[in-house]
């Protein structure tokens, strides 16, 4: 009868029951429970990755699409960006490949804080634009974990994994047929 009474005392219907049953918590408990909800992150639901820098203080990362591979080093900087030992500005000339190439940085409000040493091979100019962006996504998120999840939101971790379609025997192109004749 006693364990029963025990029991129904220490049952919990409502928050203002519980503050009842714990009692009051000291003003230090207090204090290091404010400061401890202070320092949360806004998303803590995704684990937090470690830091991955080489020897010289760099994030090094490989990106990819359509043919071409762009290998991509970042570190702390002004916001140069050099790709194949040339300014960005003279090696994509197009303004929109330029944009493309910054948008990891846009995304995630590191404008001007990172310099970016970049070498890519294969492929045309557009998607040698693409791979040095999903390079740049995952240096940036493997030298600042936290950016992680405000860059995959965006899609740019993700491989733009659209090729061009192979030509087919019997067909003018990929898909384009030879004229056709009645006669």
């Amino acid at each position: 009868m006693a364990d029963e009474t025990n029991t129904e005392k220490n049952t919990v219907s409502d928050l203002a029951d519980l503050k009842d049953i714990a009692g009051e918590t000291p003003a230090a408990d207090e204090q290091a429970a404010a400061e401890g909800a202070a320092e949360v992150p806004a998303q803590p639901s995704a684990p937090l990755r470690e830091q991955e820098l080489d020897s010289r203080g760099r994030a090094y990362a490989t990106g990819r699409r359509k043919d071409a591979v762009a290998r991509v080093w970042l570190k702390p900087g002004t916001g140069t960006i050099t790709v194949n030992g040339r300014d960005q500005e003279i090696y994509f000339a197009r303004p929109t490949l330029r944009l493309v190439i910054n948008q990891p940085f846009a995304i995630s409000e590191r404008e001007g804080q990172y310099d970016i040493v970049a070498t890519v091979k294969g492929g045309g100019l557009s998607g040698q634009a693409g791979a040095v962006k999903h390079g740049i996504s995952q240096a940036l998120a493997k030298y600042e974990p936290a950016l992680r999840s405000t860059v995959k939101a965006a899609g740019f971790l993700t491989r733009d994994s659209r090729v061009v379609e192979r030509k087919k025997y019997g067909r003018a192109k990929a898909r384009k047929s030879f004229q056709f004749s009645k006669r």
